[in-house]
């Protein structure tokens, strides 16, 4: 009987242990996760901050579904130690841990600028339900909030403390909002939208010199000098792959831990899949339908079938703040390509053309043609099969 162990139970070692049941009805599937939950909904948590849902609603699995898949779940464990020689790894909970084949489906932690004063009681990332837990209960006792960083993470968690009326303050370094999903005229739409319709405040390219305070945050102050009062700081500047492991086993890694088109590391019967994971040349893609993609892949490959991974189109289908938003492929934010552009009071839709063909797409506020669009982008489709706006903007090469 092959021993299967997969570290991590967010999306892609979840789906990877799904897939490795199916391939292999026999084989012994053991999880490891530093939470002390199973698997949940991440993309939730500014839900839960909220108040809109609780804790038993962020499940996507119950612990019932572990039992009918004989899975043997661990949770609130860290691996502490990995030798694969040995195949087996030690954690701090657990003991010792055999394996035949081990998936490495980490995910990413938050990134940390080094800003002076980060430590301080009142600065918080949010990435797991720790890190809500701890907002939540901390918000609660504060009325000003500045949160750094203007991305997804960051508006969604903005707008979860504006439904518990606090005052919020964004700083974005870049010079719009959403810089991954938007261009400048949809992110400065979006900005109006959040500012007359639900009163956010922002502050657009602007960097975060210090956080200011004895023991606890009570301002930030930016580059300019300019200092917005507030009790409570929210670091949201992206995340970084959790390479703890790949160190650990001398794993080939960059941004990720490299892999192959069957999600292969460069050691023996060692896989990963999911944030962690570096396919390609290019770093993680750090969305839900590749690590999906990938632990799906990895699942199969590790019980010793055949599949392959070539890559996820960069899709994200969404919303923000309550705003339907879609954006794939190339979103074109330098303008170097031809853009169909319509836009209206609430919509935005921009279709980015390279050689008459459809490369990327953004669409706010209207998001019915996504799944058409996004076909049309992995296709290479040509113009005319969307061809709605005569007199497409050009930017020249």
């Amino acid at each position: 009987m092959t021993q299967y162990l997969i570290i991590g139970n967010g999306v892609a070692g979840t789906t990877a242990a799904e897939s490795l049941r199916k391939q292999d009805p026999t084989g012994s599937i053991t999880m490891i996760t530093e939470e002390n939950l199973p698997f949940y909904y991440r993309i939730r948590l500014p839900d839960f901050l909220a108040g809109i849902i609780n804790e038993e609603q962020l499940l996507a699995q119950k612990t019932a579904w572990y039992d009918e898949q004989r899975i043997t779940l661990i949770t609130a464990s860290r691996v502490i130690s990995a030798d694969p020689e040995a195949k087996n790894v030690t954690t701090d909970s657990a003991g010792i841990i055999p394996y035949d084949r081990l998936l490495i489906a980490t995910g990413s932690h938050s990134f940390v600028p080094p800003i002076s004063g980060s430590d301080k009681k009142g600065v918080f990332t949010l990435r797991d339900i720790s890190d809500a837990r701890a907002i939540k209960a901390y918000a609660a006792q504060v009325r000003r909030v500045v949160i750094i960083g203007g991305g997804l993470l960051g508006l969604e968690t903005g707008q979860a403390l504006r439904k518990l009326d606090k005052e919020v303050t964004i700083v974005e370094f870049f010079s719009h909002l959403l810089p991954r999903q938007l261009d400048a005229e949809g992110g400065a739409r979006l900005k109006q939208i959040m500012e007359t319709g639900m009163g956010f405040s922002f502050k657009l390219a602007s960097s975060t010199k210090e956080i200011a305070g004895k023991e606890s945050a009570n301002g930030v102050v930016l580059e300019g000098g300019e200092t917005l009062p507030c009790e409570m700081v929210i670091i949201s500047a992206g995340v970084r792959a959790s390479l703890d492991l790949a160190l650990n086993l001398e794993l080939s890694y960059d941004k990720g831990i490299k892999v192959n088109e069957r999600l292969e590391t460069s050691r023996p019967d060692i896989f990963a899949a999911g944030d962690v994971a570096e396919f390609g040349g290019r770093p993680p893609y750090g969305i839900w339908p590749a690590a999906m993609q990938q632990g799906k892949i990895a699942g199969i490959t590790m019980a010793g079938g055949s599949a392959v991974y070539s890559g996820t189109t960069m899709a994200n289908k969404l919303k923000v703040v309550g705003i339907d938003l879609a954006a794939a492929g190339d979103i074109d934010a330098d303008n170097h390509y031809q853009t169909q552009i319509t836009a209206t009071a609430t919509t935005y839709r921009k279709i980015v053309i390279d050689q008459n063909r459809i490369i990327g797409c953004i669409l706010l506020g209207d998001t019915s043609d996504f799944t058409k669009l996004t076909k049309a982008i992995t296709d290479r489709s040509e113009l005319h099969l969307f061809d709605q706006n005569p007199n497409p903007s050009a930017a020249a090469q």
